[in-house]
């Protein structure tokens, strides 16, 4: 297995982690969905229409369900770059073979890599292939149809 290779070769003594990595953004706009009703009664549900958001960074290692989450503010290369040294703090000694899409935020230049975490480009296009989305569709299901007044109260509700 490449992972046994790499703890062998590259981090003798050392764990190496495989982690899917990417974002969503949370916010006041109203998730919508399906609502169940009785037969002839068209389903009303409010909606509110706020942009404010934030984004939540995350990487999860797919076998084990084992996730590392950092909010920000915006999705781009400053923010990226604390959640790779903040990631990197993490893993302590163990080293990551991090999955990534190309976002620009990604794979901007100006990314300097930390030397326990090493990317690795899935194709572009293809959010199907990163196991992180179905975490990200998980945890918007129980905000579909919900209302809330601030981001705090948000935060509450996604915790």
């Amino acid at each position: 297995m490449i992972l046994d290779s790499l703890e062998k070769h590259l981090a003798q003594g050392k764990c190496v982690h495989f982690l899917c990595q990417d974002e969503t953004r949370l916010g006041l706009k109203t998730l919508t969905g399906k609502v169940i009703t009785a037969s002839g009664v068209k389903p009303t549900v409010p909606v509110k229409w706020g942009r404010e958001n934030f984004w939540i960074y995350g990487a999860i290692d797919p076998l084990t369900g084992q996730h590392f989450q950092q909010e920000y503010p915006k999705l781009n290369g400053e923010y990226f770059q604390e959640f790779l040294d903040w990631l990197s703090q993490q893993l302590g000694e163990d080293y990551a073979i991090l999955q990534i899409d190309q976002a620009p935020a990604h794979i901007s230049g100006a990314i300097n890599w930390p030397e326990n975490i090493i990317p690795l480009l899935q194709p572009p296009h293809s959010p199907e292939l990163n196991p992180i989305e179905r975490l990200w569709q998980f945890l918007k299901k129980s905000l579909k149809n919900e209302l809330f007044s601030s981001l705090q109260d948000l935060r509450v509700g996604v915790a």
